[in-house]
């Protein structure tokens, strides 16, 4: 498949999402990219670092034209632990570790973070309000409690499953407690 339409199918989901979930300006998009699964091969056996920039480029101008920052997560060699610029950190407070990703501990996607964003920043875990997985790479572990899932028009990126959630607050006071009609 042609990097283009990836760039186009991730880009389309990635808008799509954002008007479904409605996020404010300075929430976090999370997202969990396995290339290889885009390039229809199996989970860690055949990522590709041009694929990942690409889609790294692509998520990143979708979450600064909407002023939310982007959080990218590596893969189980480095315990599911995420990319994020300086920034984020700074505002969140997240616990910073220490730890570089490279293709074959951190996957492809997470390297084209680490070298692409302004300051990048590892952490242990950040508390996303919405993202998308692509390949099946376990997001939720980075989602914000109540997490709901969003069903998007696109169910693949290039040949990787792809899982949408946004989240909301936890819904408290039983039988006669009233909530506002239109929270996201």
């Amino acid at each position: 498949m042609e990097v283009t339409t990836i760039v186009s199918q991730l880009t389309a989901a990635a808008e799509e999402l954002i008007s479904v979930a409605r996020p404010r300006q300075g929430q976090i998009f999370v997202v969990g990219c396995s290339t290889s699964e885009v390039l229809g091969n199996k989970i860690g056996t055949g990522g590709s670092s041009d694929v990942a920039v690409a889609m790294f480029k692509a998520l990143k101008a979708v979450c600064d034209a909407h002023g939310l920052y982007l959080a990218v997560q590596c893969c189980e060699h480095l315990n599911r632990s995420l990319v994020i610029d300086a920034p984020c950190q700074e505002r969140y407070d997240f616990d910073e570790v220490t730890v570089r990703p490279i293709a074959h501990a951190g996957g492809a996607m997470g390297t084209a973070a680490y070298e692409n964003f302004a300051q990048p920043v590892m952490v242990e875990r950040v508390v996303a309000h919405l993202g998308l997985d692509i390949g099946q790479t376990l997001i939720g572990m980075h989602l914000k409690r109540v997490a709901v899932p969003v069903r998007l028009q696109y169910k693949k990126i290039g040949e990787a499953v792809l899982t949408a959630a946004k989240t909301r607050p936890p819904l408290v006071g039983g039988p006669r407690a009233h909530y506002e009609e239109n929270r996201p």
